[in-house]
């Protein structure tokens, strides 16, 4: 049934085996001089088969891994001479010389032992030859031996992983950290794990929110198809998913799925880790998307770069924010939130105008550092907007750039200079992703606060018509639960510590809990 499936859906996970019959298997031959091979085909010979491996690069690795670990003879045939493998330590040349039966089986019970799951001491002893390597400055070797570890660890990490009920279910995790999330999707099929599946992406609405919006896209894809089961989260609402996606959805509470769901929680955190390392840490990397930045646009290196974007819902209290990136890494201690005061309704350029004002006017005031770039995030209005007040009221001549998206809300390009000009930027330039940052970081920081701001007013709108609730006890309401999702899951016990006396707690549990007024 499972290969059926994938024949029929193709999934991107399992491309490798769309034109094959079967999974392949690793085998020891029984022949004198015993060979590691992979095969499909499994016979009633004497032979020993391991697997079946639903990812046949997995199997092809794992053999590669073998062969450099345990010398078993490499030819299909016995030639007259040594071969490159034996000078490479990975082969005892029984075609010149002697190899015992007790030699051969002793090799042999190794790679057994390995392959039932004897991982730990095999990679005890790579770490113990990794450290030596590197302490003698020896690289690549240790280089080398570090990936024979990972994939070590990627074999154990497998064979854990094994279920007993055969069931066919796709386990999710996520983490979420600077703005952004990390759904990691294991594909469970008889009861095995066969492939992964990791997306990242910016976050603007609240994490769960932004899962749900992924599953729900997530099977749109043809190459996903729906297996019986969906595990989830236990933050994640299983009923939603149940009724969106047509299919059982759970939340375990305990036992190999829960294990599971926190391994896939554990690794998306992991990769949002790994993703920031590579940008914020590779001080070389960086510095150079800076001054190529700067060359693009024809002004002198942007060490200091301060990014401002707008957010309202229908003109509700509108905000802006600015944020600053110096040396390409975002410095959080220089990043300001702004209410906006002079403007009523929707008015984006508007807003744009007096945030731009304040913050430089302030930052003359107070001589404070000014940047060598500042970029709107917007088009050609907001970019003469922000212009016209930074030269024609406040004389400040510094490089200012709108930042385009495309039609999906994505980074597209720079507009500079009166009139404004394009300015495009390869796509898969460290130039183009430090934008695709600066863009991310700005939105995601104008949107928190907003989501901050139109969050109060929603609770403290909410409690309006309860009876005894006037705004000082709003405020510690406020401050105590943070959400109306936390008040409406309060007990009149947790009210009551929050500092409301007993007959208004049963008041405002009573109002919160009648869903009729909600």
């Amino acid at each position: 049934m499972e290969l059926n499936l994938i024949k029929k859906h193709d999934p991107k996970y399992n491309i490798q085996l769309k034109d094959d019959k079967t999974y392949p298997f690793i085998k020891i031959t029984a022949e004198k001089q015993p060979r590691l091979l992979i095969t499909r085909n499994v016979k009633k010979d004497k032979g020993k088969y391991f697997g079946p491996y639903p990812n046949a690069q997995s199997a092809h690795e794992t053999k590669k891994l073998l062969d450099r670990m345990y010398p078993l003879r490499k030819c299909s045939n016995m030639p007259d001479k040594v071969c490159l493998y034996y000078h490479m330590g990975q082969c005892l040349a029984p075609c010149v010389k002697e190899v015992t039966e007790e030699q051969n089986k002793e090799i042999v019970d190794e790679i057994i032992k390995f392959l039932n799951g004897g991982h730990k001491e095999v990679r005890s002893e790579l770490e113990t030859k990794m450290y030596e390597a590197s302490e003698k400055l020896e690289f690549e070797r240790a280089k080398e031996l570090r990936d024979q570890i990972a994939h070590i660890d990627a074999i154990m990490e497998k064979q854990k992983m094994i279920m007993s009920d055969l069931v066919d279910r796709d386990v999710f995790g996520y983490a979420v950290d600077k703005g952004w999330m990390c759904v990691q999707v294991f594909f469970v099929r008889k009861g095995k794990l066969i492939e992964r599946d990791v997306s990242m992406f910016p976050i603007y609405d609240e994490p769960e929110e932004g899962f749900l919006t992924f599953i729900g896209q997530f099977y749109e894809n043809s190459s996903h198809f729906k297996p019986k089961e969906i595990v989830v989260p236990g933050s994640i609402d299983s009923e939603l998913v149940e009724r969106f996606l047509e299919v059982e959805a759970t939340q375990p509470k305990r036992g190999k799925k829960k294990d599971l769901v926190e391994l896939a929680n554990k690794n998306a955190k992991i990769a949002l880790e790994e993703k920031f390392y590579l940008i914020e840490r590779d001080e070389e990397r960086t510095i150079k998307a800076v001054e190529n930045l700067g060359k693009q646009l024809g002004i002198e290196t942007p060490y200091r770069i301060e990014a401002f974007d707008n957010s309202n819902i229908q003109g509700t209290n509108p905000v802006s924010a600015m944020i600053a990136f110096i040396d390409g890494k975002p410095a959080k201690k220089e990043y300001r939130k702004y209410k906006i005061k002079t403007v009523q309704g929707p008015d984006d350029y508007e807003s744009m105008r007096e945030v731009v004002r304040r913050r430089y006017t302030r930052a003359l005031k107070e001589g404070l550092p000014l940047p060598d770039l500042i970029i709107i995030d917007g088009g050609k209005g907001h970019l003469a907007a922000a212009s016209d007040v930074l030269e024609n009221e406040l004389g400040l001549y510094i490089p200012m750039a709108g930042l385009v998206k495309d039609d999906k809300h994505k980074t597209s390009h720079l507009i500079i200079g009166d009139p404004p000009e394009p300015v495009m930027l390869e796509r898969n330039s460290q130039e183009f992703y430090l934008l695709q940052r600066v863009q991310d970081e700005v939105h995601r920081f104008a949107i928190t606060f907003h989501r901050q701001l139109h969050g109060k007013s929603v609770i403290q709108s909410a409690l309006d018509d309860i009876p005894g609730i006037g705004d000082k006890r709003k405020k510690v309401l406020l401050k105590h639960f943070g959400s109306l999702k936390k008040m409406k899951e309060a007990s009149i016990e947790e009210f009551v510590e929050a500092g409301m006396p007993k007959n208004v707690a049963e008041t405002i549990y009573t109002y919160l809990t009648d869903k009729k007024t909600l």
